[in-house]
């Protein structure tokens, strides 16, 4: 369950549970309070467009990835495509993220193969594991939006 404020919703996590020993590729949801950093939005999807009117907003281009590359210079970055590199595309067939808040995993301080790539994001169907993302339905995400603020943390706990 995620919790903010009085909300409580269901979410996905990663397919290996909570981790407090994170590593790259793992399936972990690491075990930390992480900062709300930001956010993508896809375009051109049916339903009204999510707002997050307390945080800085991109919306994703076809050329926008983030590095999960361990060895490359841009790892846990985001870059543009292609890159030559592993790289997560931001603008993904599957609607999971048309809404993809990113997370201080490993970011602001950033250590190669200690996991990248961890963002709040939609869920699939049924709630099916995430690859150690934390993932919520859009209708939940649109309920969210108030709570997802810079200063923010989410909280992963057991």
């Amino acid at each position: 369950m995620l919790q903010a404020g009085y909300l409580r919703i269901p979410c996905a996590l990663g397919r290996s549970g909570i981790t407090a020993f994170k590593r790259e590729g793992d399936g972990g949801t690491p075990l930390a309070a992480m900062a709300v950093l930001g956010a993508y939005v896809r375009g051109g999807r049916r339903g009204k467009p999510v707002r997050l009117p307390g945080l800085p907003v991109r919306r994703a281009r076809a050329d926008d990835g983030w590095c999960d590359a361990p060895r490359h210079p841009a790892y846990n970055r985001p870059v543009r495509l292609p890159l030559g590199a592993s790289t997560e595309t931001m603008q993904r067939e599957d609607g999971l993220y048309d809404v993809v808040v990113v997370l201080d995993w490993n970011v602001r301080t950033r250590a190669r193969g200690l996991g990248s790539a961890i963002f709040l994001h939609i869920a699939r169907p049924g709630y099916r594991p995430t690859e150690g993302c934390v993932a919520v339905s859009r209708r939940d995400m649109d309920r969210l939006a108030p709570f997802l603020k810079l200063g923010a943390r989410l909280v992963v706990r057991r």
